[in-house]
């Protein structure tokens, strides 16, 4: 094991919970750092290896033990670096291995650095169980003559042990891996490190002292705090229904400043019939969001699912999709510039081809430049699922996504584009892998773009509520996350996946939970009562308040207007009260 000390964007976080001085602090840390570049030499070992034994090979490849058929050997670099290597394979899991215990109920972040002996190739961690099934917990595209990270994680739904192994499917190559990492955290010290990370990235510390004109101070005056806009958009998804229930546009607006039309602008809505544009329900839409001050993301330019064509679409020649694809982005683009926050440009485009298959393979790079040209001021999102949800779905990895990214953003006509990352956030039945989540969410949040989870649902199940609560607190807390929006809503809706409201917009458990969540989040009220120095300490998220002081012996009270943001100084806000 040898520590990097040049070329590395690394940055370990400590996460802290301040609390009123002089009462401690917090200090269970979560290391948030990553990075996608090809390092000479690797980083240390996260958590020092956490539970793996011999993580950096210093004692040789004491407690590896070779899976398949291969051989497994240490090597030393030039620069005197231990690693281990698995050579004469003839299978994909051909590699090293090691035993390790996994407690039912505990998160596990993954992380190693790798190489491989020629060309790149890429190497997964995968988890094998008692029962020989494989569980695929990351993945990394592994070069040679320099090492990158792979990070990841599992959540554990059983008490056993498992092996954990690596997988190449290039055979021929030579797996070496180095500072090699599995840490287990329960959920209560998981939670605990969402709740410090939300107070660290999301909220900001105020303090105000309250006395008379003459300066004494009043103990037991109440500063109260009342959220008017927050900087955090979380939303929801809406459909045409809320052009005609009342009952729904009054649920909506009394919780979301945020939404996506989740049919009413795709193609195959606004354009059924060949040549007969329709854009009469997106148009009312939006002008019911304008009206009650909530923003939209465009959703979506193209959907790259044969699929969700629009029947017309599917039997054009090449020649003629192309006649078609150019006048639809140049017919929605154009219709709604300068009206949204976003644009999904080009849906789903690392699970599907339709475009690419037919107008060539630059053919997502060329719409994402189009849209661009058309409505230069809006970001332009690569809106994809399982990237952060499944572990097992290698076709849109982070790796994968950042690929496709990159490709998108180094393509001419896109300098000085606003591109960013939209992870839609569909997940299935069972136990949500929110080790494997964040991990991803570290690695995507190295390129620096906006980032937003788009599509939030949980399959109904028994504990969909808590999963969901399970979510929303993850992508909330983590500090490269811009942006929540859900594809949930009320039963008369039509939401019958994550459905909030039942049909007589009562809330379901779902429902509850987002309710908490949003009063939680900075809409509830924020109150605090001055000591007896005057001194009053409160804990507000990013946004604008209207602030009100009051005292039991002055009838007068004090208003105010504060804008917290990230980088608000703490300075003491002086309040005189006049008897």
């Amino acid at each position: 094991m040898m520590v990097a000390k040049e070329g590395c964007n690394f940055m370990f976080i400590t996460i802290y919970l301040l609390l009123i001085p002089g009462l401690g602090v917090h200090s269970l840390s979560y290391d948030y750092s990553a990075t996608t570049k090809c390092l000479v030499e690797p980083e240390r070992a996260q958590y020092g290896g956490g539970i793996i034994v011999n993580p950096g090979f210093d004692d040789n490849i004491d407690s590896w033990r070779v899976f398949g058929k291969g051989s497994i050997k240490e090597q030393i670099s030039n620069e005197g670096n231990r690693f281990i290597v698995a050579h004469n394979r003839t299978q994909p899991l051909d590699s090293f291995s090691q035993m390790v215990q996994l407690q039912k109920g505990m998160l596990y972040t993954f992380s190693a650095w790798f190489q491989v002996s020629e060309g790149s190739d890429t190497v997964s961690v995968m988890f094998r169980t008692k029962e020989s099934e494989l569980v695929r917990g990351g993945q990394v595209i592994a070069k040679h003559g320099c090492w990158t990270l792979l990070k990841g994680g599992i959540a554990a739904n059983f008490s056993s042990p498992v092996e954990i192994l690596f997988e190449s499917k290039n055979s021929s190559v030579e797996i070496w891996a180095d500072n090699v990492s599995l840490q287990p955290f329960t959920k209560k010290q998981w939670r605990s490190l969402q709740d410090a990370n939300i107070e660290r990235v999301r909220k900001r510390r105020v303090r105000f002292q309250i006395t008379r004109v003459n300066e004494t101070a009043l103990k037991g005056a109440t500063v109260m705090a009342r959220a008017v806009k927050l900087n955090f958009p979380f939303g929801c998804g809406m459909n045409h229904y809320i052009l005609t229930n009342k009952d729904y546009q009054n649920w909506f607006v009394s919780r979301f400043k945020f939404a996506t039309f989740t049919n009413e602008m795709k193609w195959y809505s606004t354009e059924k019939k060949q040549g007969v544009e329709n854009y009469t329900v997106a148009d009312a839409m939006l002008k019911f969001t304008k009206e009650n001050g909530i923003s939209v993301r465009g959703h979506n330019v193209f959907w790259d699912d044969p699929k969700y064509q629009p029947e017309w679409v599917k039997t054009l020649s090449p020649a003629d999709l192309a006649k078609a694809a150019a006048k639809r982005i140049e017919s929605v683009v154009s219709r709604y510039k300068g009206q949204l926050i976003a644009w999904d440009v080009m849906n789903e485009n690392l699970h599907f081809h339709f475009f690419e298959d037919n107008l060539g393979q630059n053919a997502s790079a060329e719409a994402y430049a189009r849209a661009f040209e058309l409505d230069p001021g809006t970001k332009m999102f690569l809106n994809e699922y399982n990237t952060i949800e499944y572990s097992g779905d290698e076709a849109s990895s982070p790796v994968k996504y950042l690929q496709k990214i990159k490709e998108i953003r180094s393509f001419p006509g896109v300098g000085g584009m606003s591109a960013a990352i939209g992870l839609q956030g569909h997940f299935a039945s069972g136990q949500p892998n929110l080790a494997y989540m964040r991990s991803s969410l570290d690695l995507l949040a190295t390129t620096g773009l906006p980032m937003w989870l788009t599509e939030v649902s949980v399959d109904p199940q028994p504990s969909q509520a808590e999963y969901l609560e399970e979510v929303l607190r993850e992508a909330y807390s983590h500090p490269g996350v811009d942006g929540i929006i859900m594809f949930s809503g009320p039963a008369q809706a039509g939401f019958n996946a994550t459905t909030l409201a039942d049909e007589n917009f009562k809330n379901t458990p779902a429902g509850d939970v987002v309710d908490k969540l949003i009063q939680e989040w900075g809409t509830g009220p924020n109150i605090a009562t001055a000591d007896g120095t005057g001194m009053v300490d409160i804990s507000l998220h990013h946004g604008d308040y209207d602030v009100t002081v009051t005292h039991p012996l002055i009838h007068s009270p004090i208003t105010m207007n504060l804008s917290v943001k990230k980088d608000f100084s703490m300075e003491t806000i002086r309040v005189k009260m006049d008897t």
